[in-house]
């Protein structure tokens, strides 16, 4: 079940007030109930797909304990494990890719040999939960960890209702010792969690849903637009993206604080990033710590020669491209991230140590002019769209930009001035803006937020774009 979800919303309020109702001293039933909650969440999405999770969950905790116990051919086990627990990403989310592509190259040496397809739709979270679940084996494997002795604890880790959908991936040494904690009502706590939540929902209905009826409509149709209206629905997804998964982490991170829970910030204003490099260390940043510690880290990072260091970007980030989809266009974002890394770091532009406000804002724009570029792959179906774009954006500029009403321009502007203004003040001048932690203002704020949710927000339960992956 979704956040934006009217039904989540009936929901939720019971869940809280039950949960919380539970004497603190039961700290196992409550956490037993929070398992039959995510469990009945995730059933809610599609019934049999709990079993995948409950998979990766047995097979995680119960070879997390066997490499743990042997220091025979610990190296073979976790291999097998991990290839276990992948097993079931690799067919619902792979496998058809895979299969075509397989298909295609046998057809060019003229044989007719088919694998067939599997018409089966991808769990809700795979990505997600089996990551982090695969960073548990390696943190055991690597002794960074012990395993979890509780079943019961670990179940929880792997199922957290919050997080499972889309994230942020939470590492099993910040995460389970706070499932381990006895949970004590916080009102500060939960106060900060429904602030996060009020501006997370404002981030999805009012900004990336609105903006997302100008982007599909231009991108579904893209061959009878002007070249100056595709570049205008390419700007709007970017900030339509951003306040997507921006919105979805700050409802899961504000629901899990309301139930004494801290889960990792995923994001921290990425489009003020002064290069590429610097974008990932403020977008999507659980993935982003996890391929550094899982994958860059392992295969040498930056501790070898530089022509190995820039191999390592690449392939860092091509695994990158591959877990946000089977499709090419993913692989094709991914190695344009690892591309433009390998460049600044050649450069040296992956840094900016220096005062020059001038040369800070031609940063940032160029930086968002990169990322903007490769969103176009990221959202479009295949390779032959987002060429078709591209092609029209650089030739085909001149033409009437297309516009629904005023109105709904309007619309957009507001929740994009919204949305800078915030950005602005949190990124350069927070400090300066005290005045806001009144009372008053604040209740101030979270009515007109509220409001402009309820008045102009596009309350039609869109999908999350990222619980796609």
């Amino acid at each position: 079940m979704l956040f934006n979800t009217f039904n989540f919303w009936i929901i939720f309020p019971f869940i809280f007030t039950l949960y919380w109702i539970i004497p603190s001293q039961l700290n196992l039933i409550k956490k037993i109930f929070l398992i039959v909650i995510s469990y009945l969440l995730y059933i809610n999405y599609n019934a049999p797909y709990a079993f995948v999770l409950l998979y990766i969950t047995l097979i995680t905790y119960g070879s997390a304990k066997i490499i743990e116990q042997t220091n025979y051919k610990r190296q073979l086990l976790i291999i097998i494990a991990a290839i276990l627990t992948l097993g079931p990403l690799l067919i619902f989310k792979y496998y058809n890719f895979i299969s075509e592509n397989c298909n295609s190259i046998l057809s060019s040496f003229g044989l007719k040999f088919n694998l067939s397809g599997l018409n089966w739709a991808i769990p809700l979270g795979i990505s997600f939960f089996t990551f982090q679940a695969i960073g548990y084996l390696w943190d055991v494997y690597y002794k960074r960890i012990k395993p979890e002795e509780s079943f019961i604890d670990y179940m929880l880790f792997i199922s957290f209702f919050p997080q499972i959908a889309s994230g942020p991936i939470s590492k099993a040494s910040e995460l389970l010792p706070q499932i381990k904690q006895i949970k004590k009502f916080n009102y500060n706590q939960a106060v900060k969690g429904l602030q996060l939540l009020l501006w997370g929902m404002f981030l999805k209905v009012v900004i990336a849903d609105r903006l997302g009826l100008y982007v599909d409509t231009v991108y579904n149709n893209y061959m009878h637009q002007s070249g100056i209206t595709c570049l205008v629905a390419s700007l709007f997804y970017s900030i339509q993206i951003y306040g997507d998964f921006a919105g979805y982490s700050l409802m899961a991170i504000g629901i899990a604080k309301t139930l004494g829970f801290n889960l990792i910030n995923n994001f921290q204003r990425p489009y003020f990033s002064i290069s590429v490099t610097d974008f990932w260390r403020r977008w999507h940043i659980s993935l982003s710590r996890w391929l550094k510690d899982y994958i860059y880290i392992p295969m040498g990072g930056s501790r070898c020669s530089r022509l190995r260091n820039y191999w390592n970007i690449l392939i860092t980030f091509l695994i990158s491209g591959i877990w946000h989809g089977a499709n090419w266009n993913f692989i094709i974002w991914g190695i344009l991230h690892g591309i433009f890394q390998i460049l600044e770091k050649a450069i040296g532009l992956q840094k900016y140590t220096g005062n020059s406000k001038f040369i800070k804002v031609i940063r940032i724009g160029v930086t968002f002019i990169l990322v903007n570029f490769a969103w176009i792959f990221f959202k479009t179906p295949s390779l032959n769209d987002a060429c078709n774009i591209i092609i029209k954006i650089f030739t085909e500029f001149n033409g009437s930009i297309y516009q629904t009403s005023k109105t709904n321009v309007l619309l957009y502007l507001i929740g994009i001035l919204v949305l800078l203004f915030k950005d602005i003040k949190d990124e350069f001048y927070d400090k300066q803006f005290t005045f806001w932690n009144r009372k008053e203002i604040k209740w101030i704020i979270y009515l007109i937020l509220f409001a402009m949710i309820i008045g102009i927000g596009v309350l039609d339960s869109g999908q999350f774009i990222y619980a796609n992956f």
